[in-house]
């Protein structure tokens, strides 16, 4: 069943997520490259309802090829958001490789990248409440496609690109767990 995209459950989970990154992560930083895409419109929301990883591979090759196909001006990137689908973040993890593999078969490789976000990643070496797991923790599993050529313009123009993870998680540590849930970040469309 495909539910129409004004759906209260959509909007709800669309509004989750632009509260996020309104509040995460454009206002603490987390990405110096989220904010222009943003104030310009030029991110497309979509809403999966997938219930398993075939239904979400489906919807991701069908995102991939509109966002190849799209003008950058309009849409330059894409947040694909899996609210029913994925909860557990290892079976998560382990679908990135599946995710990998529709971007190769489209031959999209080179031309987009496919970012992630889950409510419980954890980082490889640390606990689950370690405030520096949230730098890649969203209200929802997420799955960001990106165009290349948006990335490398970005990263020309930032100085010390490579340096971001490091900022990132020296601000979280300074931010600290009760800083983190005075953000708010929530989830209003259940697992």
């Amino acid at each position: 069943m495909r539910l129409p995209a004004d759906d209260p459950r959509h909007v709800a989970v669309q509004a989750d997520l632009r509260h996020w990154l309104e509040q995460a992560v454009i206002g603490l930083n987390l990405c110096p490259f989220a904010k222009g895409v943003h104030v310009k419109g030029q991110i497309h929301w979509v809403v999966s309802d997938a219930r398993d990883g075939d239904a979400l591979r489906e919807d991701l090759r069908a995102e991939l090829l509109a966002l190849a196909e799209s003008d950058p001006e309009q849409r330059d990137t894409t947040v694909l958001a899996a609210p029913w689908c994925l909860a557990d973040f290892l079976d998560f993890n382990d679908f990135l490789d599946e995710a990998d593999a529709v971007l190769e078969a489209l031959e999209l490789d080179g031309t987009l990248q496919i970012a992630n976000f889950h409510p419980h990643y954890q980082f490889a070496g640390t606990v689950d409440d370690d405030v520096s797991n949230n730098s890649n923790r969203a209200p929802y599993p997420v799955l960001h496609l990106l165009r290349e050529s948006s990335i490398d313009r970005a990263v020309a123009a930032y100085p010390e690109a490579e340096m971001i993870y490091e900022r990132n998680i020296e601000a979280l540590e300074r931010l600290g767990a009760a800083g983190w849930a005075a953000l708010n970040i929530r989830r209003s469309v259940g697992e």
